[in-house]
């Protein structure tokens, strides 16, 4: 039962058939295609704004490209210190930008601040012997499991545009946050101040699908070029908009999100009652961060349950560490339940929590 992440997860049977339907015969490459012009209008009816809309296969992808777009070589991206950008993509944000600096501020809760972000933007300039702030970036629901409401994205982005830096957001689960927060997309993004949002499908029912959703016009004008550049336009481009079509057709996207967080929820709510076991962060999409006493984890593992090892602040001591599970579309109820008895029979003492028959 794996519970390492929602990308060991295959793709929802809807985005299946239209990757099939979409194999039959020829169509025009480079995203030239039907499919695409599909996922295209799809996006920007979801997000109720005329945008520039780039489909490409990865995330680290869309993220390195959206702040390529932002950031000058000269350039830093402020963001949370366990950003994505910052610490899981292999430096592709410094090589697309040219040389950009990522520079993280303080986490609070989960997430970063508009005030820590005024602070950092009032230290003085240090001229031509320091980069120039750029951009700042969210990533939405964040690498911690929480998520940003409207308000504090807003707030974000006042700051931001007030000196004159872009904002991006990093959507890899831009659908958990919104089925969670209740909200429209428009409300969590471009509304809120969001200059570009990397739409993450992949996640969360495609099989490689993302989309670089441009809400700055003057942003847009290079993109196409810096994304052949870079080896990210796809000859078969119909089978991203394919994917991403299908993906936002009838509210399928927030559907399957909404399982996810379901799942999360139920896992967070049966962990919650193991003796010995905390959570870091609040739970309020489908990612958990739990300490785990060493006897559950080792446990958990023996019957034959992953997870991730969180390596992340903070740090308890006593040989716990904090373990983070992820849940799916298509998590099941039973693995979900599974998982937190056992956590129960690991906690309690004797035979049964050294790993022997539960009562």
């Amino acid at each position: 039962m794996n519970f390492r992440s929602d990308n060991t997860t295959g793709a929802a049977p809807e985005v299946l058939a239209a990757l099939v339907e979409a194999n039959a015969g020829p169509a025009t490459p480079y995203g030239a295609d039907p499919w695409t012009a599909r996922a295209e209008v799809a996006v920007r009816d979801v997000f109720e704004t005329d945008c520039a809309v780039f489909l490409v296969a990865t995330g680290t992808a869309a993220n390195a490209l959206a702040l390529s777009a932002m950031a000058p070589p000269f350039g830093a991206v402020l963001c949370h210190p366990e950003a994505h950008v910052m610490v899981d993509e292999c430096g592709a944000p410094e090589l697309f930008t040219g040389g950009a600096k990522l520079i993280p501020l303080p986490d609070r809760g989960g997430r970063i601040t508009a005030a820590d972000l005024d602070a950092f933007l009032a230290l003085p300039d240090g001229g031509v012997h320091r980069v120039r702030p750029a951009a700042v970036s969210l990533t939405q629901a964040a690498e911690t499991g929480v998520v940003y409401a409207p308000g504090a994205v807003a707030d974000l982005a006042a700051v931001a545009h007030g000196r004159g830096l872009k904002v991006h957001m990093d959507g890899a689960r831009f659908a958990n946050a919104v089925a969670a927060l209740g909200c429209t997309p428009a409300e969590a993004s471009w509304r809120a101040g969001v200059d570009i949002l990397c739409l993450g499908a992949s996640k969360n029912g495609a099989l490689a699908a993302e989309a670089v959703v441009v809400f700055d016009p003057a942003l847009a004008a290079e993109l196409p070029y810096r994304r052949k550049r870079g080896g990210h336009l796809l000859s078969k481009g119909r089978f991203l908009g394919a994917q991403m079509a299908a993906y936002l057709a009838d509210g399928l996207w927030l559907g399957l999100a909404a399982r996810a967080n379901a799942a999360a929820a139920r896992l967070a709510a049966g962990l919650g009652q193991v003796p010995g076991v905390d959570f870091v962060y609040p739970v309020e999409a489908n990612e958990l961060f739990v300490v785990l006493p060493p006897r559950v984890r080792d446990g958990l593992r023996a019957d034959g349950f992953q997870f991730l090892d969180w390596d992340g602040p903070p740090r308890p001591g006593d040989g716990a560490t904090v373990a983070r599970l992820v849940t799916a579309f298509d998590t099941r109820d039973a693995d979900v339940d599974a998982l937190a008895a056992a956590a129960r029979r690991h906690a309690s003492p004797g035979p049964a929590g050294a790993g022997g028959d539960a009562a």
